[in-house]
């Protein structure tokens, strides 16, 4: 029976302030979604995970935060302290991997996992028998207690994976920050075609292929791509002499935007509050930010790219296995391992 004019007006009138209520309930869900604090939720992913091991296992997971351990870092399939996946009970794998997804967005979470899976691709490929290639072969590590007060920080590492974070009085650093992937493309298989880190090399390539042909003189720095990052794993990042390549300051407009969108796809990985931290170092950057390449530009063939400013680089290259292999990361020049923000606490809290 259809309504009349009047009880219409009557049920919108009586329904209508309900609609308003769950509204407004659902903008503040998910204002507080976004206001959620990064480092309130890694350290209770932390903790839990922390509760679930037994006495043995927490013996192997936990460092002093202090340890010489915490700035020693490998994306090579090398052993490391901590405690691996595969050493686990499935609801501690489940909890371990909620810290992780604490510490990174949904992208970068992906990005990890999907990373970890290719594993079993190179275990197939290479015909190991699991103990070199494993996607559990992933360890995790505290450094120090879970806190909101005083300094500690994780990091869950393994073959192509280094995500280090230190975490002191609010404030978390993200850095090193490092994903890889061998294959870069999966070329035969069920998994045919899959490219973890596409973002990070067609991003690369649109930047480096809207400049023009004088600008690409001065922004490829070597003809050949370096056989890897120019970091690698080492502690502290420098680079020697003074930055190359193109300046920002030379790009167009449209230009400009290809490296922010580039820049910003790798403060991306982090949540929220992380990213526009990282975004933050950007803007106060500036336009006084080097783009530089290494090797060929064609879509394939070996490459390397790097984006440096004063604070922060971001390195890639695509050069083994026939530039079937990336490694990309990001470092800050001051605050790898939450140096800046230590540096912060201790003159605060110590008097130097």
């Amino acid at each position: 029976m259809l309504f009349s004019r009047r009880k219409m007006e009557n049920a919108v009138k009586h329904f209508l302030p309900r609609f308003a209520a769950i509204g407004i309930g659902g903008l503040l869900l998910m204002s507080a979604y976004h206001r959620t604090d990064s480092v309130s939720v890694i350290t209770q992913a932390a903790n839990h995970f922390l509760d679930a091991l037994t006495p043995e296992q927490k013996a192997i997971a936990m460092i002093p935060f202090d340890s010489d351990e915490r700035e020693t870092w490998f994306y090579t399939p090398v052993p490391r302290k901590g405690l691996q996946l595969r050493e686990m009970s499935p609801f501690q794998k489940r909890l371990a991997t909620a810290l992780l997804a604490a510490g990174l967005s949904q992208q970068g979470f992906i990005k990890a996992e999907t990373i970890m899976s290719l594993e079993d691709v190179l275990r197939q490929l290479e015909k190991d028998d699991g103990e070199r290639r494993n996607p559990e072969k992933y360890y995790f590590s505290i450094f120090g207690t879970p806190s909101d007060s005083k300094p500690w920080g994780f990091r869950v590492e393994g073959h192509h994976v280094s995500q280090n974070f230190t975490i002191m009085g609010g404030k978390v650093a993200d850095t090193p920050s490092f994903f890889g992937s061998n294959p870069r493309e999966v070329r035969e298989g069920p998994r045919k075609g899959l490219r973890v880190l596409a973002q990070e090399e067609d991003l690369g390539r649109n930047l480096m292929e809207s400049l023009s042909a004088d600008q690409q003189k001065i922004a490829i720095v070597d003809k050949e791509a370096y056989k890897d990052i120019l970091t690698t794993n080492t502690r502290q990042a420098a680079l020697k002499g003074q930055p190359n390549g193109l300046l920002a300051s030379k790009m167009t407009d449209k230009q400009f935007g290809l490296l922010m969108d580039l820049l910003n796809m790798y403060a991306d990985n982090m949540p929220e509050q992380m990213a526009q931290a990282r975004m933050e170092r950007v803007k106060a950057a500036g336009k006084n930010i080097w783009f530089a390449w290494a090797g060929v530009v064609e879509f394939g063939g070996p490459h390397y790219y790097r984006v440096q400013s004063p604070t922060f680089l971001v390195e890639y290259d695509c050069t083994q296995d026939k530039a079937n292999h990336i490694h990309s990361v990001w470092r800050d020049f001051n605050g790898d391992w939450g140096m800046d923000v230590l540096k912060e606490h201790y003159k605060m809290s110590h008097g130097g």
